[in-house]
């Protein structure tokens, strides 16, 4: 039943992604031609180029829209779905509700615009942000020194398992999805030890996070609160 749910939510982003697809290869293409671009103004070697590039699309792409919809209370509850889980592994990575599909892929739009990245350079990002999603989700326990070390660089599981605890200030923490860099550079950053963290949201006690039909009317739900 866990699974099943996270893998509804998986094919629904997958429906979203594939309809924002042309416009993302169409956007990236007209920055090429126009030499339109933080990437296409600073003719840099190709891999200053792709670190930069990589950098930015993961901050706009993933950092970005991940904090706005902690802050804005609407943008909230379609992310709501995401943190209803309440055994999050592998299958968590990708349980969105379409609206937040939707907004995801608006600004990974807006990222490929504001960086004019190469469509080859997209399509990297997006493998990497997709592995990532899936080891920083995933249901194991690292070494806590490998963890720690790991967590200055990338994302680790024990540093997104943070950002699932079921209350602030946790919650509100740690919303990086390939690089820990803008979480520690912005003071989103928190430690707590995994022990100590609860997975879901305390705000939708009642509700199962199994059932399709409750998780996907979350955003709609006006009896749910949103300041938690």
């Amino acid at each position: 039943r866990h699974a099943g749910i996270n893998f509804f939510f998986t094919f629904t982003t997958l429906a979203v992604n594939f309809a924002f697809a042309l416009l993302i290869v169409f956007t990236s293409q007209w920055c090429l031609t126009h030499s339109f671009g933080i990437l296409q103004w600073l003719h840099l070697l190709l891999w200053i180029n792709i670190i930069i590039g990589l950098l930015l699309l993961d901050l706009i792409g993933a950092y970005t829209i991940h904090l706005i919809q902690h802050k804005v209370k609407w943008m909230w509850k379609f992310h709501m779905v995401h943190h209803a889980d309440m055994h999050v592994d592998t299958t968590t990575a990708n349980r969105h509700h379409p609206g937040e599909s939707v907004f995801r892929a608006t600004f990974t739009l807006l990222a490929v615009f504001i960086t004019g990245a190469p469509m080859w350079m997209v399509m990297l990002y997006q493998s990497i942000s997709v592995v990532l999603a899936q080891f920083n989700h995933a249901n194991i326990k690292l070494n806590p020194a490998v963890d720690k070390l790991i967590s200055w660089v990338i994302v680790s599981p024990d540093m997104h398992k943070v950002h699932h605890h079921f209350v602030r200030p946790q919650t509100d923490s740690n919303y990086g999805n390939i690089f820990s860099v803008w979480d520690r550079l912005f003071g989103t950053f928190i430690y707590t030890p995994a022990s100590q963290i609860k997975f879901g949201l305390d705000v939708l006690q009642g509700r199962s996070d199994e059932n399709i039909g409750q998780q996907l009317k979350i955003p709609f739900d006006n009896s749910i609160k949103t300041d938690y």
